[in-house]
């Protein structure tokens, strides 16, 4: 019986990792976006892909989380290099990048989104409102968080090719994220998460599509 159960553990588990892990090679790329965040790592890998020659823009996009309302500040770990006070998730990850070593006018912005789906369309809109046409982009998110960021914006820009080219998240990885109760947490909660927000973001993009076959 302990032999059945850890067997279906396994394939539970790597059920859910091959769902929520997507990774790609980096790519020749118009644009790299980078979703909101209160955490570094994501601009880090940006920047880095940046440095590289992969793309010749960076989109961070926020405002802060809908959870809170409100830029809830720098998390105190990074505030010796971040002192100053930021509005919005896009101010913060905007500098981010500028310290290493982005120039500012390779930092595109979007500073209304408050969660992953908005980050998505109000990306699409400022490219819009830019003048920039993407074919291909790269997408830096947290790993656990790949496949929700992926669906969100390949959703919102269907004409896109997106390579996901995530940041290292110790304790959260494809290989570890099972064997800690937060890493659990983390992992499990991005899949309630798509059962949670489907209905919204499929109503949304139905009434997206409605109105353009009105017009």
């Amino acid at each position: 019986m302990a032999d059945k159960l850890t067997a279906g553990a396994e394939r539970f588990i790597r059920a859910v990792t091959d769902f929520i892990y997507v990774e790609d090679a980096p790519e020749r790329a118009d644009v790299i976006f980078v979703p909101g965040s209160r955490k570094i790592e994501n601009a880090i890998r940006a920047a880095e892909l940046y440095h590289a020659g992969y793309a010749p823009y960076v989109m961070p996009s926020g405002r802060y989380s809908t959870v809170y309302g409100r830029f809830k500040g720098v998390p105190e770990k990074y505030q010796a290099d971040y002192p100053d006070e930021y509005e919005t998730e896009w101010a913060f990850l905007r500098a981010v990048l500028m310290k290493h070593g982005v120039p500012e006018e390779a930092i595109l912005r979007e500073d209304q989104a408050t969660y992953t789906w908005e980050n998505a369309l109000r990306s699409r809109e400022a490219l819009h409102r830019a003048g920039l046409q993407v074919h291909t982009a790269i997408l830096c998110c947290h790993a656990f968080h790949a496949r929700r960021a992926l669906l969100y914006y390949q959703a919102a820009m269907p004409q896109v090719r997106f390579l996901v080219c995530p940041a290292p998240t110790p304790g959260y990885t494809r290989e570890d994220w099972y064997l800690t109760p937060k890493g659990c947490e983390r992992v499990l909660g991005e899949v309630a998460r798509l059962g949670s927000q489907v209905n919204e973001v499929f109503t949304m993009m139905l009434d997206e599509k409605t109105g353009e076959d009105r017009q």
